[in-house]
């Protein structure tokens, strides 16, 4: 058996201080100095040292494969790697910086306000919505209905929900989206020709499902009602007597489009609001907008 003292230092102090157990250090993916790389595949192969049979089984089957990482004699033996970290190519160089959007005047009271009329109309119906929505939530999670409400009013404050909401969103996709699409993305949709037919006329749901080009106000718009259009079937069925009302069940029928519902309520406003209709129109023409 070779003595160890015929090994380089740093791997000698590295064998001995490893003898009769395997290496702690993982030797899958990484590469060693040439002379080190040579001795500790002798090292593997039971050439340098007597190593046992069952660590030269284990060992004379493991992959060395190269890589950027590099290792000394030192490293080696401590178990310490250096990893260069590649500096950037030219392909990963940023462009310029674009330029900084200026920033808009404070508008004046009276400014504020002519650029914030849809905000503050679209508002107050969906302060109504919410009001209705949260009635009847409640009364579904707590298992009772509100105090002094009957069942014939309970039902009919979810059907004139889903009554008011179908007119309101007629209205807003044939008359308010055209008008502000024509300036402004978030309500704008690519499908050419006129809106779509009214739910309102045509019954729940008529409009059909909506492709890719459709505003996500309007994808909203498709998500609500087709949750809404199972929740009314069912207060309909309640109504008519064909079924009892059970809050459980009305709960999650609920569940299915209130987050979405929720969440296009406020995101409606904002998209309306008085610092973001300002980037898009005039005063002059925010007064004409016949809404």
């Amino acid at each position: 058996m070779t003595p160890l003292t015929r090994l380089p230092h740093a791997t000698s102090r590295f064998i001995s201080q490893t003898a009769g157990r395997p290496p702690s250090l993982p030797f899958g993916y990484f590469a060693v100095s040439r002379q080190s790389w040579r001795t500790w595949a002798n090292i593997i192969n039971g050439r340098e040292i007597g190593v046992s049979k069952w660590r030269k089984q284990k060992y004379s089957t493991a992959r060395l494969h190269t890589t950027s990482i590099q290792m000394s004699d030192t490293n080696f033996a401590s178990g310490e790697v250096s990893v260069p970290v590649p500096g950037p190519s030219a392909a990963a160089k940023p462009g310029p910086e674009p330029a900084p959007v200026p920033a808009l005047p404070p508008l004046t009271p009276a400014q504020f306000r002519v650029y914030n009329r849809l905000a503050e109309q679209m508002e107050y119906f969906h302060d109504h919505f919410r009001k209705s929505w949260n009635t009847l939530y409640h009364a579904c999670e707590s298992g009772r209905r509100p105090a002094g409400m009957s069942l014939k009013q309970f039902i009919d404050e979810g059907l004139h929900l889903c009554t008011y909401l179908t007119a309101h969103h007629n209205i807003e996709e044939t008359h308010l989206y055209p008008i502000l699409g024509r300036k402004m993305p978030a309500f704008r949709s690519s499908a050419p020709g006129p809106p779509p037919p009214s739910r309102l006329f045509k019954g729940v749901g008529a409009q059909g499902k909506r492709g890719k080009e459709a505003n996500e106000l309007l994808r909203q718009h498709e998500a609500i009602h087709e949750g809404m259009d199972v929740f009314e079937a069912y207060l309909r069925e309640c109504r008519g007597r064909e079924r009892e009302l059970e809050l459980g069940v009305l709960k999650e029928k609920m569940d299915t489009w209130g987050e979405v519902l929720l969440k296009h309520l406020d995101q409606e406003v904002r998209d309306l609001s008085a610092e973001t209709m300002r980037m898009y129109y005039t005063l002059e023409e925010m007064r004409a907008i016949p809404i």
